[in-house]
Formats: C-alpha cells, structure tokens, sequence
C-alpha cells in the first residue's frame, strides 16, 4: 500500500482582463484590498515581508514574498507556500490558478487546512474578478463568517 500525497489546496477562475492588470491586483494592497484583506504594509516585492490585515476579524498576517514574476507568477510563505499562476487568454483574459501546499498537523488537520484554504482562495478569485471586471465590492471576506467580527470600539 502507498502513501497518500499530503493535500494540496487549488482554486481556478478565469478573470476578462489582461494579464498585468491581474498580476498587478494581486501585489498592490490599494487594489487587493477592494476583494480581500483589509490593507497591507505594502507591495510585493521580492525578498520583503509585508503584513496583511483583516480589520474585521482583528487578524494580520506576515507574508514573505519569494518570487515574482511579472504578469505570469506569484510565490509568497504563508507561512506555507502559496502561488499563484497567471496563464494570458488572448490579450483580455487571464486564468488564475492559486495553489497552496505544505499544510502541518494530523492528516484529517492537513485536510481541514487544504479544504478551508481553496474555499477561501476561491472567494478572493471571485471578489478579484467581480472588483476587475465590473467595478463590483462583493465583500466576500468579510460577510462569509460576520459573527466573528471584532467589535469596533466597544
């Protein structure tokens, strides 16, 4: 008998704008942030850490970004590898594919991880595409578990 693959988490949309317009919504926190987290320390750029946050749910999360390539290729430690693919249909489209791996724990906690993790890379895939596409906020983030808001201000 052979062993099971550790889990790997993978979501995948098709998003009608080009390749740079894409790749540039992903490293720019001003526009990820209209589909995403709340706000980042900064771009991505290659060999820096920047923190995302999530204003909402009162958590941050330090991003170390290992490789960049421009309009093709995302690769960030969060702290398990994440990447993303940026595969250009045409001059208008580009298909998205985000992959994350490495997920510690149990094998059923290894599971749990992938299986949160692709649902959540598929609402930022969705959001990004709404935002890009049509100008729409879906707010997908923060309205899937509102009951988990941090009070403002209370």
């Amino acid at each position: 008998m052979s062993a099971l693959s550790p889990p790997v988490a993978r979501a995948h949309m098709l998003i009608r704008r080009p390749a740079s317009q894409v790749y540039g919504a992903f490293i720019d926190p001003a526009v990820t942030s209209r589909f995403w987290f709340t706000r980042g320390s900064g771009k991505l750029v290659r060999g820096d850490k920047i923190t995302w946050h999530w204003d909402m749910y009162g958590f941050s999360a330090q991003v170390d970004v290992r490789e960049l390539e421009q309009d093709r290729r995302i690769l960030i430690g969060w702290p398990t590898p994440v990447e993303w693919l940026l595969s250009p249909r045409g001059g208008d489209a580009t298909f998205v594919t985000i992959t994350a791996s490495g997920f510690t724990g149990t094998d059923d906690e290894q599971v749990a991880a992938a299986i949160d993790s692709m649902g959540g890379f598929s609402f930022v895939l969705a959001g990004c595409k709404a935002w890009l596409e049509h100008g729409v906020r879906l707010d997908l983030v923060g309205d899937h578990d509102p009951d988990r808001h941090v009070s403002r201000g209370a």
